[in-house]
């Protein structure tokens, strides 16, 4: 038998991806008349129909959406072999993707003694964002957040940092700040939230504190904008104490109680073992890696 016509196969499974002949060609960057020329021409090479043709939009035939499964887990596939093949960087940089709050707080403002420990190396610095995935087969290192170490094939992850926050404000809130806090004084001087209400509702219950039936406060969906905020004098927030020692040891921040949440948070060095390198990118990703440590040691 001749080999199956890969344009014409390319083409069906846009179709039945997309759920019409327009939204194909234009995916595809082709004409519509191309597309079910092609449709035609692998239903010819078939020997039978793949669609129902009797209706407005295209519907699979039986032996169509099997085919279409089959398709599609085989250009999956094909992507992630390709994936594993290209290396992560074609100028050769390491790239480490990192969440914002890690990238600003804590990478960034010690990458200046990286550079002079290992000038040679090139680094490429790139944002990963919580709560998507990213693409480790593009990637050396990544910096992630989550409540449980991720596990999955072909994934190394090691604990970080921890993700344990507690309260804290600027010092110019602090001064009427009662030994032990209340809903009352927080509500007075106000709340800010990361992401949702929750932190703080956790936070609450936990310090035997009234919660309301409606929290007030700003909600920010980045921790650097939740620290801005704090820093700002604009409120009391919830803050992993990871990411701010530096604000608290020089002042800009101040501890406003010892109980905490997200406590089986934490941040975590992800990697892939699939990614096949070359010796000189094992030793700049085993470089880096090791000051991360030696940086983790020194607080």
């Amino acid at each position: 038998m001749n080999q199956p016509p890969l344009n014409a196969l390319r083409a069906f499974e846009a179709v039945a991806r997309t759920g019409s002949f327009r939204a194909a060609a234009e995916s595809l960057f082709v004409t519509q008349p191309a597309v079910s020329h092609q449709i035609k021409h692998l239903e010819q090479w078939l020997g039978a129909p793949l669609f129902e043709r009797g209706g407005r939009v295209p519907t699979l035939l039986p032996r169509g959406a099997a085919l279409a499964r089959d398709l599609t887990m085989a250009l999956d596939a094909i992507d992630a072999a390709c994936r594993r093949a290209r290396p992560a960087s074609s100028d050769g940089a390491l790239v480490v993707a990192a969440i914002p709050s890690v990238a600003i707080c804590w990478l960034i403002p010690r990458l200046p003694r990286f550079r002079a420990r290992h000038p040679e190396i090139q680094l490429r610095v790139i944002y990963a964002h919580h709560g998507h995935d990213i693409d480790l087969m593009t990637t050396d290192l990544a910096f992630t957040f989550s409540g449980s170490r991720p596990v999955s094939d072909g994934i190394v992850a090691e604990p970080f940092l921890s993700g344990r926050s507690v309260p804290v404000a600027s010092p110019p809130l602090v001064g009427s700040a009662p030994a032990q806090l209340t809903s009352r004084w927080l509500l007075q001087v106000g709340l800010l939230h990361d992401s949702d209400l929750a932190g703080w509702q956790t936070w609450l219950k936990r310090a035997g504190q009234t919660v309301p039936d409606r929290l007030p406060g700003a909600v920010f969906e980045d921790f650097n904008l939740l620290r801005a905020a704090a820093l700002a004098g604009q409120g009391v927030a919830l803050c992993s104490l990871a990411m701010i020692q530096p604000d608290l040891a020089e002042g800009r921040l101040v501890q406003l109680s010892e109980i905490s949440v997200l406590e089986d948070f934490g941040y975590y060095l992800t990697q892939s073992s699939l990614i096949p390198i070359d010796g000189a990118r094992r030793r700049a990703r085993q470089a880096f890696l090791s000051w991360i440590r030696s940086e983790q040691g020194e607080g």
